[in-house]
């Protein structure tokens, strides 16, 4: 008796699972009616109920277990089979999919984003065209917005060219024009991935300018990666934004978001981050960028992070056309890149490396 339960109890909890599964993939379906998504959510967790409550009962446990085995697999079908889209009532914010063009070292970016905002409901739609010289991509920095505690942040990345030009993308869900966002729901198909290609006065004026509920914090790390590794990212994200103006795919609030796809993009470089938790919990990404020597690690992270936010600049220079240079100012600048990810963390605190070690052969 004591072991058919030790069998039985793990399968009617993953049957339980299952269910659940099966009513929030349903409930945050495609399908147009809200009633009818609702009704079959609720038969389908009555169904997934009388069916493991029957595989308890030795009489019909192979009768309930056949016929979950087929309802799920219909669901699973059904769910797997839904498709994404370009074509529908997007929200203004991601009406306009933007598209790229390579010509040698010159990359011309078509419908960047660079809105006029009055409040963060309130804007003018405006996109424009940037030609971006590959020649002069010099810098690479992580931006991380924070609205709800130190674990989940927001994180871009904007390329700058020059010192003085700066292109941010910002992976995003893009989202219909009466829906809201649900963490839950980006689990089920419910959103498409959106890459927002913009200015910075753009994505990140509205985070520190006009986004009030909540509030958000907004840090730009400078990064010390080298040109031709930027210039591999940046045409990796070229690569993506093209791809998804021809072929939508879903975003995923676990493995296809804002962090999972920049650690993405960075594997085209030779020995990049691997994933790790603090990817998956967004808001200690910057930490993580630190520890792997990306950052400036001759501060602490606590003083890197403090130095690092930009509300009050953002806010000063507002309409700027000078917007980007003005919220770098007195950003901490990392040391060049070694090619051991830890030498700047070591020899940026002061540690010298003992005579003959790793470090000391650099």
């Amino acid at each position: 008796m004591a072991f058919r339960l030790l069998v039985l109890l793990p399968l009617a909890l993953l049957g339980t699972g299952a269910t659940a599964w099966g009513v929030l993939a349903i409930r945050y379906s495609d399908i147009e009616s809200d009633g009818v998504r609702l009704a079959l959510a609720v038969a389908f967790a009555v169904f997934g109920l009388v069916a493991v409550g029957a595989f308890l009962h030795p009489r019909t446990r192979w009768w309930a277990a056949a016929s979950f085995v087929v309802g799920f697999g219909l669901v699973l079908a059904w769910w797997s089979g839904i498709p994404p889209s370009n074509d529908r009532d997007w929200a203004p914010e991601y009406a306009v999919v933007p598209r790229a063009t390579v010509d040698g070292d010159l990359v011309t970016l078509h419908d960047v984003r660079n809105f006029d905002y009055r409040t963060e409901t309130d804007f003018t739609p405006r996109y424009e065209e940037r030609r971006c010289d590959l020649r002069r991509l010099e810098s690479l920095d992580l931006v991380a917005s924070y609205w709800m505690g130190e674990a989940i942040a927001h994180v871009m990345l904007s390329f700058g060219f020059g010192g003085e030009d700066f292109v941010a993308v910002s992976v995003e869900t893009r989202r219909e024009r009466t829906e809201g966002y649900s963490t839950i729901a980006g689990f089920f198909k419910r959103y498409e991935l959106f890459y927002v290609v913009a200015d910075e006065r753009d994505l990140i004026r509205l985070r520190t300018n006009y986004r009030e509920n909540p509030p958000e914090d907004v840090y730009v790390y400078r990064t010390n990666a080298p040109p031709e590794r930027i210039r591999r990212v940046f045409l990796d994200y070229v690569r993506e934004i093209n791809s998804l103006a021809e072929e939508p795919r879903w975003y995923n609030t676990l493995t296809t978001n804002c962090t999972t796809a920049i650690v993405t993009h960075l594997r085209v470089n030779p020995g990049a981050a691997p994933m790790s938790w603090k990817v998956l919990l967004s808001g200690y990404a910057p930490r993580y960028a630190w520890e792997r020597g990306a950052l400036d690690t001759r501060l602490s992270f606590e003083e890197l992070e403090k130095r690092s936010r930009v509300n009050e600049a953002a806010r000063a220079a507002d309409r700027a056309p000078d917007f980007s240079r003005r919220i770098r100012v007195g950003l901490p600048v990392p040391l060049p890149r070694t090619r051991s990810p830890w030498r700047n963390r070591v020899l940026g605190q002061g540690i010298r490396p003992q005579a003959g070690s790793v470090l000391a052969k650099e």
